[in-house]
């Protein structure tokens, strides 16, 4: 079986952080996506996805970005249930995320864009990444945006 989601789009409003009961960081936000198509009107239908992040994923999400960035999402689809005071039943289904990239320049990146909010934001990336699941070893991350082929 397979739960992957990718995905690239723009943050409808800035994101909100919370903690959980167990005091562990939470940040959501909404991702508009363009659809592959244009619709009969002539319009590319969007579709309003919601994004979870955890940990210090969250933290660095909540801290950086801002309504109307430009990310790419990597994570798995999640689908919860719960019964409201009234006892209606509403389900959710939302991507939660494990990867997060800032499409941007890093001109774009912190409120004020100055290098030292830059290196501070990619030192506190980098350290998501420091416990790489087994499944992923032998893989080599882009070390610079000057690396890609594109």
């Amino acid at each position: 079986m397979l739960n992957k989601v990718i995905l690239i789009g723009r943050l409808t409003k800035d994101p909100v952080m919370r903690y959980s009961a167990n005091m562990v960081p939470v940040t959501t936000f909404t991702l508009a996506v363009n659809r592959n198509y244009v619709s009969q009107n002539g319009e590319r239908p969007t579709d309003f996805i919601p994004i979870v992040t955890w940990r210090k994923l969250a933290e660095i999400c909540a801290n950086n970005l801002k309504k109307g960035r430009l990310i790419a999402v990597t994570g798995s689809i999640q689908t919860r249930t719960w019964d409201d005071n009234s006892g209606n039943r509403h389900w959710v289904t939302e991507v939660v995320a494990d990867d997060v990239r800032f499409l941007e320049p890093k001109s774009g990146f912190g409120s004020s864009g100055n290098a030292e909010e830059n290196r501070d934001f990619d030192e506190g990336f980098d350290s998501v990444f420091e416990d790489i699941p087994e499944e992923f070893e032998g893989f080599t991350p882009i070390e610079s945006e000057d690396d890609l082929p594109f």
